[in-house]
This record gives C-alpha cells, structure tokens and sequence, in this order.
C-alpha cells in the first residue's frame, strides 16, 4: 500500500490504490486526491484542473513512485509559473502515487487561515517598522 509523507507537518498516510473516494480534485489517487482524502490542506484553486500552480509541491523522496513520471508537457508548462519553482517540483493534482512518496508543501503555499488555525503564515514577510 502506497504511504504519502506530507512535510512540513510529518503527516504520513497509507492507502489501498483504487479504494479512495474521489470527487474530481485532481486526477484519481494523485498527492491532491490523497491529502483532500485524509484532511492535508493543499491550496487548489483551479480545483485540480492543471490550471494554476497553488497546489505546487516540492518532492523529498519518491519521484519515480509518482505518474506521469517525468511530469507531462501540460503540468511542465504550468509549473514553469510557479513560485519556488525546483528541480523536483510537481503539480500535487497531477502526480499520480503508485509508492511511498515524500512532499513538502512550501511554506507560501500554507495557508492557516482556510485550514482553520488561527492567522496566515505569511512566510518571511517583514513587519512594518515601528513609529
């Protein structure tokens, strides 16, 4: 059964391919389908359509357990507007897991508010200085 890390909150799921509910966000059993399914926020604003970057993950370890594997022409295409943009960077709604897979949703994609904690990350934003 294929496990899926998601960092930086250590959260480690197990799933048995083909017995996830899926309700259309992203492609069936891709990391966005796996984390939707055991409540890891992931920002996705196109609703997993490969029309944005907001569910862009980083990926630690496992990029061949993940299909299309190289990601395809499409999710390339996108990914190239991506913030952060890395050498292991995937679209979480079109990376399929088929194995154990780490990812790191980067710290700009963390949105505490929508995941009901109690303020933004704001990452490294600077405060205004004091008067």
């Amino acid at each position: 059964m294929p496990k899926v890390t998601f960092l930086p909150e250590g959260k480690t799921v197990e799933f048995e391919s083909g017995k996830l509910p899926y309700d259309e966000h992203g492609k069936p059993e891709s990391v966005l389908d796996v984390a939707i399914n055991f409540g890891v926020h992931i920002e996705h604003a196109c609703g997993g359509s490969c029309a944005c970057t907001t569910c862009h993950v980083i990926v630690k370890t496992g990029d061949a357990n993940l299909n299309p594997n190289p990601a395809d022409d499409d999710e390339l295409d996108r990914l190239d507007q991506a913030p952060g943009l890395t050498l292991h960077s995937r679209l979480a709604c079109q990376a399929v897991v088929t194995g154990d897979v780490t990812v790191e949703i980067p710290g700009w994609n963390r949105n505490y508010v929508s995941e009901g904690g109690g303020s933004m990350n704001l990452g490294n934003a600077i405060p205004p200085p004091k008067k």
